[in-house]
């Protein structure tokens, strides 16, 4: 396992106006030539750190023993990333979103995450255009759907620590983090609920194959924090606002009683990672002195080349404080 702070092993809401506010402690003082250095993570041994069993000595397995180890949230942050196991992952997502809830995590500290998670041997992972198109009935059509959906819920809590620990070099507040734990915790429900949907049908993640589009594009802006917030928060995960109601339609045409339950769970937490994306997005251009405006949409037209199409929920958009000039204007190009 790569070095954390030091020569430690890596482990591990804005509310109205700035004044709001807090900063992160990072337990350095900061670059005078720049932003914070970032010690790289990699994956060596992390499966014998991570086990999550206590060090020598001490008693237990409960939190209270990771105030010895003295782990940042971005070692943690790395430790989820670096969990190949979906149960692993939510288990320590779970773990330490309540470490830094009740302050046994209290700096973020800056590690770098890894450029990829680390990945169960199923799904086989296929090229977009090869996955087999989906359908809405039988037993058949929904296995299909909830594991497409499983699948980007798991790429959706790495998406979560990735953005705290690949950014924690920008002088963010502290509630930066909070809402990015949160978003992730939500994707654990999400995916243990889409898990238990499946087990229902007789089948389980990793039956059918998925493909890699997501974690494709935080690499793509794995460089700007602007861009990462423009393309996943904003653009694919208000896409799923834009077209959940209508799967939730479909399904409960095709006699199915239990999915849009759970979608509409996941369609009202959507509306607030979006929030949380626009609300993060304009604090960082407006601190950067750029227009959010002019700024998002530069961003659409160089890192989403494929382009916004209607239709657009719009109360969905605006329940999320998403201002609709700046999405309708790039649909229009």
């Amino acid at each position: 396992m790569a070095q954390g702070q030091g020569d430690r092993p890596c482990r591990g809401g804005v509310e109205g106006g700035q004044g709001a506010l807090r900063r992160f402690n990072s337990g350095r003082r900061p670059n005078p030539l720049g932003a914070m250095p970032q010690t790289p993570f990699s994956f060596q041994k992390s499966g014998e750190v991570w086990r999550r069993k206590p060090p020598a000595g001490v008693r237990g397995g409960s939190p209270a023993w990771m105030s010895h180890l003295m782990i940042t949230l971005s070692d943690a942050a790395c430790a989820v990333l670096a969990a190949a196991e979906p149960a692993e992952k939510c288990r320590l997502t779970r773990l330490f979103s309540a470490d830094w809830r009740d302050g046994r995590i209290t700096e973020v500290g800056n590690t770098l995450p890894p450029a990829r998670p680390a990945r169960p041997l199923r799904p086989q992972l296929l090229p977009p255009r090869d996955m087999p198109r989906r359908s809405y009935g039988g037993d058949r059509g929904r296995i299909g759907l909830i594991h497409a959906l499983a699948h980007i819920e798991l790429n959706a809590i790495d998406l979560g620590w990735d953005i705290i620990a690949r950014f924690a070099h920008e002088d963010l507040p502290r509630d930066f983090a909070s809402d990015w734990v949160q978003v992730a915790l939500d994707e654990v429900e999400h995916f243990e609920m889409l898990e238990r949907l499946l087990a229902s049908l007789g089948a389980a993640y990793g039956d059918l194959p998925a493909h890699d589009g997501l974690w494709q594009a935080a690499e793509k802006t794995a460089d700007d924090i602007l861009a990462r917030l423009v393309v996943v928060p904003m653009t694919l995960e208000a896409r799923g606002c834009d077209t959940t109601p209508a799967t939730m339609d479909k399904l409960a045409r095709n006699g199915d009683t239990l999915t849009p339950p759970a979608l509409d769970v996941i369609y009202h937490d959507e509306i607030r990672h979006v929030a949380a994306g626009v609300r993060w997005f304009t604090f960082v251009a407006q601190k950067r002195g750029l227009d959010p405006k002019a700024t998002y949409q530069s961003h659409m037209r160089e890192r989403y080349p494929a382009g916004l199409k209607p239709p657009f929920n719009h109360e969905a958009r605006a329940e999320a404080a998403f201002p609709r000039d700046w999405y309708e204007e790039m649909a229009r190009e």
